[in-house]
């Protein structure tokens, strides 16, 4: 982030907390009058350094208490197996995460659900029904000890 000042990267980290912040306190906080900070703001925005301002919902509150981390290798990699398992990955909202990797296997995924028997429903109904995984290796988390979406600037 070679282009951006103390006072850019002020801005990201406190609306890496908190994107709720009026435009006033954001100011005031990074040390700024309410002018310049909302014409930074609106160019790290044009610039693409911020993508989009979301809620999070932690997944409890939205009925998911299991959570795991499935390593997926495809049958092969043809592009065909490929765009099916990318649609796939795009269509399901209990993947909440999704990487190609290197090693062993061809994918991490995220996935929620409501309890561990969803987990498994899911990975053996859904995705292996698929006809294009070779196979799974599934890591339930137990306990989640750090989350964050903020990156450090």
């Amino acid at each position: 982030m070679p282009d951006l000042d103390d006072a850019d990267r002020r801005l990201l980290r406190l609306l890496q907390r908190d994107a709720t912040l009026s435009n006033q306190t954001l100011a005031e906080h990074a040390g700024l009058s309410a002018s310049p900070a909302w014409r930074r703001v609106k160019r790290l925005m044009d610039e693409g350094y911020i993508t989009r301002q979301v809620a999070i919902v932690p997944p409890a509150k939205a009925g998911m208490h299991a959570m795991a981390y499935v390593q997926v290798s495809l049958l092969d990699h043809r592009e065909v197996s490929l765009a099916a398992f990318d649609r796939f990955v795009q269509d399901e909202a209990q993947i909440i995460e999704c990487a190609t990797i290197t090693g062993t296997s061809d994918y991490l995924l995220k996935i929620v659900a409501a309890d561990p028997e969803g987990l498994e429903h899911f990975i053996m109904r859904r995705m292996l029904a698929l006809g294009i995984v070779r196979g799974t290796v599934t890591n339930f988390v137990l306990r989640q000890t750090k989350y964050t979406t903020a990156m450090p600037v």
